[in-house]
């Protein structure tokens, strides 16, 4: 018996960036405060360079956010980075949607109301031959050494 289901899209593009934050759990538990680097963001949420491994479902807290905002979310995520155990990339997805890592000119599919509804259009002000839209993949990644 075959089953077909519909191709998986991504809710909006990931851009690759190095934004410090603070990422504090929320559960007594698991203590765990420090500095990390969000590497890949999107409104959803991002993936995080962390010292320490946190179990899945934590609940964290973002601070130290560009504009001094903070953030609500939870790990979705965690996976060694390298064999030395000295580095983890946590995923981490938002409670509350929204470009809390001070994108400037984010792209169009980062307006949550619009991509709530299912009315994601081209981007506006850039073309799509204009950086960083030329380096996107199929599947909305942007890919900044891709040439």
């Amino acid at each position: 018996m075959d089953v077909f289901t519909p191709k998986t899209t991504r809710r909006s593009t990931r851009l690759r960036v190095e934004i410090p934050v603070r990422v504090t759990s929320m559960d007594r538990r698991h203590p765990f405060s420090a500095s990390c680097i969000a590497l890949v963001v999107s409104p959803q949420g991002g993936g995080l360079q962390a010292p320490q491994a946190l179990p899945l479902e934590t609940p964290v807290l973002l601070s130290d956010l560009p504009g001094g905002a903070s953030a609500s979310a939870i790990v979705a995520s965690c996976r060694p980075v390298g064999n030395d155990g000295k580095r983890y990339l946590l995923g981490v997805s938002l409670y509350n949607h929204g470009n809390i890592w001070g994108i400037a000119e984010p792209p169009q599919d980062w307006d949550v109301a619009a991509a709530a509804t299912g009315k994601e259009g081209k981007a506006a002000v850039h073309g799509k031959d204009v950086w960083p839209y030329n380096l996107s993949s199929s599947q909305h990644e942007i890919h900044p050494h891709r040439k």
